[in-house]
This record gives C-alpha cells, sequence and structure tokens, in this order.
C-alpha cells in the first residue's frame, strides 16, 4: 500500500510526488493521459524534422523557483537554453521594445523611446534587486507566506513600502503611464502582463507586468534545450529513481473517504489505489470539489463558492514548422525567443475588451515563440520551430471579425482562427506565411482533450485577477493546499499561487502532507529548503 497517490502528472503532481519520495514515502501517480507532463509536453507531430511544444515553452518562472532549483534536476540531464535576446515587442512602423539579457542594454534601446526611459527602467530593477528575493518567497510557500512576509517588510519600511503596495495594485497602463515617457517601456510591461489574464485597466496587472518583466531581466526567458518534455523527463526520472511509481493511462474517477479521510482513489476501471498517508490531487479546483469528492464530505459555503469559480480565458493556439527564419520588419526581433504582438497600447485594451464582450478578437494578441532561436536542437539550420498562441472568450457571443466564428470550433472556424493569427503575424513580418511548411491547430477544446486541467484551454488554472488571489485563490477560505478532507491536498495551478511552471502548488501540498511524517526522519536538502524558505539553491543548471 502506497505512503501517497498523486493525481496527475502535470509538473505539480510530479513535483509533490518527488518530495514525497525524498522523505521515503512510497508514491504512486497516476495519469489519465498516456504519458506525462501535462502542459509541458512536446512531440514531432507538426514535422518529423521539427520539435514542438505543445503548450508551454518559455519558464522564467522554473528559472526562479527554489522548489525545482532544490530538486538538481540537471543531474537529471535537464540544460536550460536561451535566446540571444529576452523579449521583442515590434511595431508595424518599424521600431521594437527588446527586453535584452543585459539591463544596461535594455535600459539603453528604451531611452531611444524617450528620455529618462532608461533611468525608469534601472529603478524598476533596483527596486526588485531590494525585494524580489522576498516577493518570490511569498510566492513559492504556502499562503500566508509570514517569514517571507516579514523580511519583505524589513526590507521596505515605512513609505518606500507603501508605494510599492501601491505599484503592485497598479493597472499596468497606468503604472507605464507614471514610468516611461515612451511606448517601449510600457509595452514591456504590459505584454507581460497579459502573460495572464489581466487587462491593461485591470487593478494589479501592473504588479503581475513587473514581476514578469524583472524574472525576465533576472533570468531570462530560457527553454529545457530538446523540448518542454525535457523538463518531465528530469522529472520522471528523478522519481523513478526514488522508488516512485509512475502509471500513465490511469484515469482516476472518485476519491474514496472514510470517515471524514481521504484513504484512496477509484479509477475508471474500477481499481482502488490506496493512500495510507495522504491523496495529492494535481486536478482543476471543479474537478476536485464539482466531480472527485462527493458533495455530501462537502462543507455547503464550499460549493456555493465554486458556483463563482472564474476561469481564465480560453486559448487558441498554432504550431509552425517554418522553412526560414520569421521575417520581422523590426529586425531586432529575429534575436528574441519571446515576441509580443500588438500595435501599441489601445489595440491591447481593445483585444481584451472584445474578450469581456464575448467577441472573437479580430486583431488578437499574440504571444508567438521562436523555439529554434532560443534551442538550436529544435529544427534544422535556417529554418524555425515556431508558434503563436492567443485568447478567445469560453462563452463567445459573436465574432468581431468577418468569420463568424460561434465558438464550435470545427475544422472551417479553426482554420478561419489560425488563418487571422497568421494575419497578425503578417502584420509585422510580411512574408511570414510563404515560409510555413506545415502547421497544427490547437482550439480550445484540443487543450482540455490533451490536459483534463486546462479547461478549455485556461492555462492559469483560474483568474490571475485579484478577486481570486491570495487568500480567495482557490475559493474564499481555501488559501492553502490543506482541504476540507483530512488527507487530501490540492496541489494543482488552482491553488496559491497559481499557474506558471514553478512547481509551488506541488510543493506546498506535499509540504501539508509531510506534517505527518515518522518522528525522527531525516530530510532531504529539497525539503530542507522548502521547510526554511531558501532561495534558488542549485545555481549548477548549465545553460546555451
Amino acid at each position: 500500500m502506497p505512503d501517497a497517490v498523486v493525481i496527475g502528472a502535470g509538473p505539480n503532481g510530479l513535483v509533490a510526488a518527488n518530495l514525497l519520495a525524498d522523505a521515503g514515502w512510497t508514491v504512486e501517480v497516476l495519469e489519465e493521459q498516456e504519458e506525462p507532463g501535462g502542459a509541458v509536453r512536446s512531440d514531432r507531430a507538426v514535422h518529423p524534422d521539427f520539435v514542438n511544444d505543445l503548450c508551454s515553452s518559455f519558464y522564467p518562472l522554473a528559472a526562479a523557483s527554489p522548489v525545482l532549483g532544490a530538486l538538481d534536476l540537471y543531474e537529471e540531464g535537464l540544460v536550460w537554453s536561451h535566446a540571444p535576446q529576452v523579449l521583442a515587442h515590434p511595431l508595424t512602423d518599424g521600431r521594437c521594445a527588446l527586453l535584452r539579457r543585459a539591463t544596461a542594454d535594455t535600459a539603453a534601446g528604451l531611452e531611444t523611446f524617450g528620455t529618462g526611459d532608461g533611468a525608469a527602467w534601472q529603478g524598476l530593477c533596483e527596486t526588485w534587486d531590494r525585494v524580489g528575493g522576498e516577493l518570490i518567497g511569498a510566492l513559492f510557500t504556502p499562503f500566508p507566506p509570514l517569514r517571507a512576509l516579514t523580511r519583505l517588510a524589513a526590507r521596505v519600511r515605512g513609505a518606500g513600502g507603501l508605494r510599492l503596495a501601491r505599484m503592485m495594485l497598479l493597472p499596468v497602463r497606468r503604472l507605464g503611464e507614471e514610468e516611461f515617457r515612451g511606448e517601449a517601456g510600457r509595452l514591456l510591461l504590459a505584454g507581460n502582463a497579459l502573460h495572464a489574464d489581466l487587462a491593461p485597466e485591470a487593478a494589479g496587472s501592473g504588479g503581475f507586468g513587473w514581476l514578469m518583466s524583472m524574472l525576465g531581466q533576472r533570468y531570462g526567458f530560457p527553454v529545457p534545450a530538446g523540448g518542454a518534455q525535457s523538463l518531465t523527463t528530469a522529472l520522471v526520472r528523478r522519481l523513478q529513481r526514488r522508488g516512485g511509481v509512475l502509471r500513465c493511462g490511469e484515469r482516476v474517477d472518485e476519491i474514496v473517504i472514510r470517515s471524514g479521510r481521504a484513504v484512496a482513489v477509484r479509477t475508471a476501471i474500477g481499481e482502488t489505489v490506496p493512500g495510507r498517508r495522504a491523496v495529492v490531487a494535481d486536478v482543476s479546483v471543479p474537478a476536485l470539489y464539482g466531480r472527485l469528492v462527493d458533495a455530501r464530505h462537502l462543507p455547503g459555503r464550499l460549493t456555493a463558492d465554486l458556483r463563482r469559480f472564474q476561469w481564465d480565458f480560453a486559448t487558441f493556439k498554432v504550431d509552425w514548422a517554418l522553412g526560414g527564419p520569421v521575417p520581422w520588419t523590426a529586425e531586432e526581433a529575429a534575436t528574441a525567443g519571446t515576441v509580443h504582438l500588438a500595435d501599441g497600447m489601445d489595440e491591447l485594451t481593445r483585444f481584451t475588451a472584445q474578450i469581456a464582450a464575448g467577441q472573437v478578437p479580430d486583431r488578437p494578441f499574440a504571444l508567438f515563440g521562436q523555439m529554434t532561436t532560443a534551442d538550436a536542437t529544435r529544427s534544422p539550420p535556417g529554418t524555425e520551430a515556431a508558434w503563436a498562441y492567443t485568447h478567445v472568450p469560453h462563452r463567445i457571443r459573436g465574432d468581431a471579425g468577418e468569420d463568424g466564428i460561434g465558438g464550435a470550433w470545427g475544422q472551417g472556424e479553426q482554420a478561419a482562427m489560425a488563418d487571422r493569427l497568421e494575419e497578425q503575424v503578417e502584420r509585422f513580418a510580411p512574408g511570414f506565411r510563404s515560409r510555413i511548411k506545415a502547421r497544427r491547430i490547437l482550439a480550445p477544446p484540443a487543450f482540455e482533450a490533451m490536459d483534463a486541467n486546462l479547461h478549455g484551454g485556461a492555462l492559469n488554472g483560474g483568474t490571475a485577477a485579484l478577486h481570486q488571489q491570495l487568500v480567495f485563490r482557490p475559493l474564499p477560505g481555501q488559501a492553502r493546499p490543506e482541504t476540507p478532507i483530512a488527507g487530501l491536498y490540492l496541489a494543482s495551478a488552482g491553488a496559491h499561487p497559481g499557474g506558471g511552471v514553478h512547481g509551488a502548488p506541488g510543493a506546498n501540498a506535499a509540504r501539508a502532507a509531510l506534517r505527518t511524517r515518522a518522528p525522527g526522519r531525516a530530510l532531504s536538502r529539497a525539503q530542507r529548503a522548502l521547510h526554511h524558505g531558501a532561495g534558488h539553491t542549485s545555481r549548477r543548471e548549465r545553460e546555451r
């Protein structure tokens, strides 16, 4: 009988399983799909000579994460690779905002857009240098992060702390206007805010845009050499070397509860798999409380709150095999792994307003990935493995474009939306479509079919808006990995601190479960880092 059964072999489930195995627990991981990884997978299905990531690709949060750092995944073959520059936001007139690897170089580029903007960027970086470590500590530990908040308070006493709090709550449009005279700095912040479902006018979008921008400045936007699957493979290898068991193709249909405690799970074929000490669920919040746990075991208030749970935006993605580099009008964009495509702040606002109105955007803001630029192993020399994704409403009430896309996502609607995304790229890279050798379309239902946690392509496990963060995440009063069921822990992106590949929800769930560890059992280095809030302890991971 295993000590713990983990539902789901996404990155959070695998992190939780690794930490439990480090403590000497026997662990069994059950994954519905035929292969592990969740949203961290890659394949050669677009073209046999090209490696394309299915969902996530760039991992600044992983690079900064003390959780993943303490696992020493380089020992399992994980290698991080970087593009020459971090991020580009080109404009149709040929200018380009560029987040470069060095702070001084980023600042010098921003200065050309507005006098004083270079100094403003360096000021934002200096603020990060003072408080970034404590902020990461607060993000990657269970809520409330008392130790990290105490250290943070010591760093920013008095008016400095109030100014920082104000900045974190600002809409990113307002933050950009306060800090920068030119467009470039504003667009770097706003584009990064839209890595979540935060409109330029949303409270807290300034703080999120600053956080992502600073992570990019300090850690880059690295990718696993060989494809996203390399990160999953490293986590699986580490787990198996410690005796953990991974079973794929095993859908869990029920969590078995006796006397108020989770004691086992029941699979789709009727097998009961016990968890002697814990059941750890790397599943979405609605799946946990709306399907896996019978409502009679849950407080009435929780089930009522579940009806108010809000997903983040739905996602539409296209993967390409390109016969040559992207022909950007702004040549600097060719040096960045990640490219944001919107012609100014107002176009970002227009895009999010259309989604809020239930309309499919006619000029979709696109996150574009140049994977061969970031990792030369992804495709043959002179070619590019690329992708772009955009967001659409979950419930479509109309099409702001002319194609009549209604959300049925049949082949015709998929092709029309893919063409629209390619037309958006063409605005910034005329001739792009002539480079396409093959493409794969992933409409919202395809994401959910690949990973049940990605409801309609919602990548964040639930909205990142303030009303569903911190003490409100995933539901009011449920901000910790413990659930109302003894022995049952939530380990998915639905839990604090939310989406992104960093392993914190899985680590927090494992830490909660390990409070029942056998007396006197020694903790691993990874566990000690978690228990004492250590920083990123593994600086030895090789980079390209």
